[in-house]
């Protein structure tokens, strides 16, 4: 079964043109990167299918359920966000400041759940010390904040990850570190996976299917 299906998807932002008519098919548990330059479009794609930007026409599934719909003749759909089954990494992770580790991990859990072993094993998960949980977002390095925000949006066992360039912004080393952490999580999870980069050595081992943003349409450029 699909978990992503996105149809004729149109978006404009004012006079500019974003979208134009994109169309993917994501089986569940496979993942897929698209590269393109700043600015093509890559992270509306992604703010549109976790439900932080409404679309102008087409439609978007997620795990077979249309979350947002804009069809000449048809009622609109619209699934809020935090009902969607998504997690979100943005670029520059944006972890709450003023919570903890373990606070910012425990804040996508879902209510009922064993906080502090749940805690823990994302912690273990994303190669970071459980006895870090303790420490604020400013005591971090860059990679290491990066590692939290991607425990966080894990916490609620999305069907589908969304990473907007997860490794921009960290030195070579670190770049490299984060690299195989995702890799393994993909492995490990089954997860659906999107992954948006500029970098086509981000993608390259990650994911099944490779596609290049070009005049607001996906096309495929590898397997």
């Amino acid at each position: 079964m699909a978990d992503v299906t996105l149809e004729a998807v149109r978006k404009r932002f004012g006079e500019t043109s974003v979208l134009e008519g994109v169309d993917l098919h994501l089986d569940s548990g496979h993942g897929v990167a698209i590269l393109g330059p700043s600015g093509c479009g890559k992270t509306t794609i992604l703010r549109a299918i976790a439900g932080f930007e409404p679309i102008d026409s087409g439609s978007i599934a997620v795990g077979g359920t249309q979350v947002d719909s804009r069809r000449d003749g048809e009622r609109p759909v619209w699934v809020p966000a935090h009902r969607r089954g998504v997690g979100y990494l943005p670029q520059e992770g944006a972890l709450f400041p003023h919570l903890s580790v373990g606070g910012n991990v425990a804040f996508g859990l879902r209510k009922g759940a064993d906080r502090e072993r749940r805690v823990t094993e994302l912690l273990e998960l994303v190669a970071l010390d459980p006895g870090m949980r303790a420490r604020r977002p400013d005591q971090l390095s860059g990679g290491q904040q990066q590692r939290v925000a991607l425990a966080r949006a894990l916490a609620a066992e999305p069907r589908v990850l969304l990473l907007d360039e997860p490794f921009s912004g960290l030195d070579p080393d670190l770049r490299d570190d984060m690299r195989e952490t995702v890799h393994r999580l993909l492995r490990t999870t089954r997860v659906t996976t999107i992954l948006v980069t500029h970098d086509a050595a981000d993608a390259r081992g990650y994911v099944d299917r490779v596609l290049a943003m070009r005049d607001g349409r996906l096309i495929e450029v590898a397997a």
